[in-house]
């Protein structure tokens, strides 16, 4: 009688044993599906060289506006005038350069034009994104 239960104690064991083999394998499978692995190896930051920022990302998404070109580039200069810079819809600064025609002041604008540097320090904007600065500091005139 204890041979018996002994041999029962053990079929019961391994049969517990394989369920849960079983299970676990199955909750293993699920972990590995490419969703899950995906998330377990997602990068958790960002790393960015010395002298690139935030809007190569930005320039990835699409153009920005006029008005956020403005705001991070544009601003500093332009609204106070700085060094002869024409002021935000100030029509006295602007009007003689607008009267060269849109694309001289854009060329003047990407290319740099006495002391405002190329594209105003916006290195990664595009001509049309500068072409919108501009639209947006005349907007009023």
């Amino acid at each position: 009688m204890k041979r018996l239960t002994t041999l029962a104690l053990k079929g019961l064991s391994f049969g517990l044993a394989a369920m849960i083999s079983f299970g676990a394998s199955a909750a293993v499978q699920d972990g590995m599906s490419k969703d899950a692995i995906a998330k377990r190896i997602e990068p958790i930051g960002k790393v960015r060289v010395a002298g690139e920022s935030a809007a190569n990302e930005a320039a990835a998404s699409g153009p920005r506006s006029g008005e956020a070109v403005f705001g991070q580039y544009c601003t500093a200069c332009h609204t106070a005038g700085v060094m002869g810079a024409p002021k935000i819809n100030n029509a006295d600064d602007w009007k003689p350069r607008l009267a060269q025609g849109m694309d001289t002041v854009l060329k003047h604008a990407i290319n740099g034009y006495n002391a405002m540097p190329p594209k105003g320090t916006c290195a990664d904007c595009s001509e049309d994104e500068i072409k919108a600065a501009i639209e947006y500091m005349t907007a009023e005139i």
